[in-house]
């Protein structure tokens, strides 16, 4: 995937492109008062990425497309499973004083509660934690599965869906994270990884620095 930040010349030539093209790669040369060769690798990012397009004997044309929408374009371009990250998991009967723990030791913001095979059973978010530590119970003999949410009440995502899926889901749901999970025969669910807002934020990051 190629980086989508433009330098100062690229943005000039795209400006060219915009008002005169179809236009040759000598007269944009020709008026930024630079050799046909330092363009080069100029034309190869813009045309690359989508922006600009090029056809024998006619010259670079302007596409249409901006950097925002091939932010779009490359965001689904990227599968859940490329980005996806490591769950921090708990199993069903580990004591919500061990959760709180777990919780800090790994930083993180949400866990996953998996059974003895790895399947998911639930979910359980830092304010899910903070409420039940504010009440009076006995953390140490609370299992995890009174304060969890539980299947089918948890969005998921698969590895095969795109980024731009996870985002609209953590949006639409309003969650801070996603397991991503895998069927198996007869409808579990085996949890493979995660998808936080952190790590959309990173993906973003890497597409227009």
């Amino acid at each position: 995937m190629k980086d989508i930040g433009l330098t100062q010349r690229q943005k000039d030539i795209l400006e060219i492109v915009k008002s005169s093209g179809p236009i040759s790669g000598e007269e944009i040369a020709a008026r930024l008062n630079v050799s046909r060769a330092a363009l080069r690798p100029c034309l190869a990012v813009l045309t690359t990425s989508g922006m600009l397009e090029a056809r024998p004997r006619v010259g670079y044309y302007y596409t249409g497309k901006d950097a925002s929408n091939l932010v779009v374009e490359h965001l689904k371009q990227y599968q859940v499973g490329q980005i996806k990250a490591v769950p921090a998991v708990v199993r069903e009967h580990t004591a919500v004083y061990d959760a709180i723990v777990t919780l800090f030791v790994e930083d993180v913001g949400t866990l996953f509660v998996v059974d003895d095979e790895g399947c998911l059973q639930g979910v359980i978010s830092r304010k899910d934690l903070l409420k039940t530590a504010l009440g009076a119970a006995d953390l140490t003999k609370m299992p995890v599965t009174v304060i969890m949410t539980r299947l089918p009440h948890i969005i998921t995502i698969n590895q095969e869906d795109n980024v731009l899926e996870a985002a609209q889901k953590m949006i639409d749901n309003e969650v801070d994270a996603l397991p991503v999970v895998k069927e198996l025969p007869g409808g579990r669910l085996k949890l493979i990884g995660k998808v936080t807002k952190t790590t959309l934020v990173r993906v973003l990051a890497g597409l227009v620095r």
